[in-house]
């Protein structure tokens, strides 16, 4: 069972909360934070990363960088920016992207259910980037970016989302890359009994974006405990911010990967390796004898060459469409691979299209053993286009892979399992912003 409980959150007052909403502070580099914040001194971006405050010349993670952190929030706190709710309850929080929507439930979840893989994780966390969130979390006394949590969808849940949701929201604005973000309270005591309980049933929950928030949330809850060895397990600090989503409502976007050099092999000598365990076929002819089908009505009121449609073939990226299969950009030209049936895998880590990947053609052709380290690879989330891949191939890499993304069940799988998927195997889209909710430790 799942202890998903109501708190009393910390929110943007009206009026206020299209401002200081902001994206994940890891969404950012140091520069692209310092400008932000700098075109809106109200983003929450001020106090996620509050190194914009100072100068290039004082390290991003100094002690004064999450001094000033705690000062700010405190300092919106007094001034009106944030308002608190004055009993526990639930939210909802609806995001909408090119016109799909998904609604989760903002709640506190236990570390112990963390700790007892009642909420299941898919990959492993570094401790030097927990250790960041650590320090911002424990000297703000406050947990302010929430971890992205999926569930299987329920029958009592969705009703109840339904029936809040025909209700007047708090919050209703569209955000600068046209996400849309809406947000209810739930403070009906039937609907909150209706949801905590429903969660108690369902049994696990998985972490679907944010390991290291989570992590780092639950070390300075454990560091709390330490320090009050005779804690209840009812104090704050036990719980940590999330939003849970159904899983039918969740999109998992490609995550692609780019590599700097062949490692040693002409082209040629590439193709040859691939197609070992690889079916691999150009599609720039096969859009080029598409494209001669489609336009052989059209030759009578305008004839092309050859030479003119190749250069329309070319100019169309591959998306693949079915698991198994890749997409590869190699000197301004793009191929389909599609696995072969001896390097094919029911287990549910080896089977996944990223280990795929990794394994027969990554590690033992271009020499990537370690991605997660190794500066030759570089990864793209989906979000970005394919164009992305061909423009990197064009500037610092030599050759581009593009994705089918994993699946929710896939996920589910793994973490089912105990098992770890490979590093950058999901790429959620829309992003929940920061600042909207905010959970005090105390």
């Amino acid at each position: 069972m799942a202890d998903i409980r109501p708190f009393s959150a910390y929110r943007p007052a009206p009026g206020l909360e299209s401002r200081i909403a902001a994206l994940p502070y890891d969404v950012y580099n140091r520069e692209e934070a310092v400008r932000i914040v700098a075109e809106n001194p109200d983003s929450f971006l001020a106090i996620d990363r509050a190194e914009t405050g100072f100068g290039p010349e004082v390290d991003t993670y100094a002690p004064q960088v999450y001094e000033r952190a705690a000062k700010l929030l405190q300092d919106w706190i007094a001034q009106g920016k944030f308002v608190k709710e004055d009993h526990s309850c639930y939210y909802l929080y609806e995001l909408t992207m090119d016109g799909r929507s998904q609604t989760g439930i903002v709640a506190c979840a236990s570390i112990d259910d963390y700790c007892n893989q009642v909420i299941k994780k898919h990959e492993n966390t570094r401790a030097d980037k927990e250790q960041d969130r650590i320090r911002h979390v424990d000297v703000c006394n406050m947990q302010t970016g929430p971890i992205f949590l999926a569930y299987r969808a329920n029958a009592v849940l969705s009703v109840i989302i339904s029936e809040v949701k025909q209700l007047e929201p708090v919050y209703d604005f569209v955000s600068e890359d046209g996400i849309g973000h809406r947000v209810w309270v739930v403070d009906d005591e039937s609907k909150i009994y209706g949801i905590q309980e429903a969660f108690e049933k369902l049994g696990a929950v998985y972490i679907a974006d944010g390991h290291h928030r989570c992590a780092s949330a639950v070390k300075v809850g454990q560091s709390r405990r330490e320090a009050n060895p005779n804690f209840s397990g009812e104090e704050e600090f036990n719980y940590f911010l999330s939003v849970l989503f159904p899983d039918e409502e969740l999109h998992i976007m490609d995550y692609n990967r780019v590599v700097r050099d062949l490692n040693g092999y002409t082209a040629e000598e590439f193709l040859s390796r691939v197609s070992e365990d690889f079916l691999v076929e150009n599609i720039q002819q096969e859009n080029l004898q598409k494209k001669n089908l489609q336009d052989k009505n059209a030759q009578a009121e305008s004839l092309q060459t050859e030479d003119s449609l190749m250069e329309k073939a070319d100019a169309a990226p591959y998306h693949p469409e079915k698991k198994g299969t890749f997409g590869m950009y190699l000197e301004g030209k793009w191929y389909r691979l599609t696995a072969k049936a001896h390097i094919r895998n029911e287990d549910a880590v080896e089977g996944l299209d990223v280990s795929l990947l990794q394994n027969h053609l990554l590690g033992p052709i271009l020499g990537i053993q370690d991605p997660k380290t190794d500066k030759r690879i570089d990864f793209v989330g989906g979000i970005r286009g394919l164009e992305e891949l061909e423009r990197r191939v064009h500037t610092d890499m030599k050759v581009a892979f593009s994705m089918y993304p994993t699946s929710i069940g896939e996920l589910f799988a793994v973490a089912d399992a105990g098992r770890l998927m490979p590093p950058k195997s999901t790429w959620f889209e829309p992003k929940l912003r920061s600042g909207l909710f905010l959970h005090s430790l105390s």
